[in-house]
């Protein structure tokens, strides 16, 4: 491992060390947030596959039941029963911090009609409808929130993946690189200051030999 070019001075020696104090005690933290993240990224993988799987096998039955739907009706039928739906919808977005991530929260806000309360969730009468339509709609309006959560936990997991490529990179910089550089740099210095002071001390023994041997 080099060594960083420094004075071999007791002033540096005792700067190299702090440095190496704080290089440690950053490692340390780095290192508790790193396994920190790891436990709530592995959280909330095991919810997204989880609420994946969920979503997945309602959009199943929703497709499922479309197809149907439409095998049974005519395609002008399903468009002008489904063209004006029952409510609008908007998505407000907030921040939440995770670790210093990041995260998205997304909202849904229903805004319903006036007649909503009369005619429910289906925008049509029953008279030239199929019953796979209904529960096509039935489906999907289930799943929306539940897909709504699953991008949130999926930008989550991305956010947090980042950030633990990023904490790795410093942690593995400072553990293999910074901190031994430093502990090298520290033992060189203190070994050149021990060197130093040998020598100065036999020349003071020489130097009192001959006053000894003047005098």
């Amino acid at each position: 491992m080099a060594i960083l070019r420094v004075n071999p001075t007791r002033m540096e020696l005792t700067r190299l060390k702090k440095r190496l104090k704080t290089a440690v005690r950053g490692h340390k933290l780095l290192k508790d947030k790193q396994d920190e993240l790891m436990k709530k990224f592995i959280d909330f993988i095991m919810k997204n596959k989880e609420l994946r799987e969920n979503v997945e096998e309602e959009l199943i039955n929703a497709f499922k039941n479309f197809l149907i739907a439409r095998a049974v009706m005519s395609s002008d039928i399903i468009e002008e029963s489904i063209m004006y739906p029952t409510e609008k919808i908007s998505l407000e977005f907030e921040k939440k911090n995770i670790m210093s991530v990041i995260s998205p929260i997304f909202n849904l806000v229903t805004n319903k009609n006036e007649n909503e309360e009369k005619v429910g969730i289906y925008p049509y009468g029953f008279a030239n409808t199929s019953g796979e339509l209904d529960n096509a709609i039935f489906y999907l309006q289930r799943v929306l929130t539940r897909m709504i959560e699953l991008a949130q936990i999926e930008k989550t997991c991305q956010l947090m993946a980042d950030e633990i490529e990023k904490t790795r990179r410093r942690v593995n910089a400072l553990e293999h690189v910074m901190i031994p550089q430093l502990e090298e740099t520290v033992k060189y210095i203190t070994m050149k200051l021990d060197e130093n002071e040998r020598g100065n001390r036999v020349r003071l023994m020489k130097v009192k030999e001959l006053v000894g041997k003047e005098a």
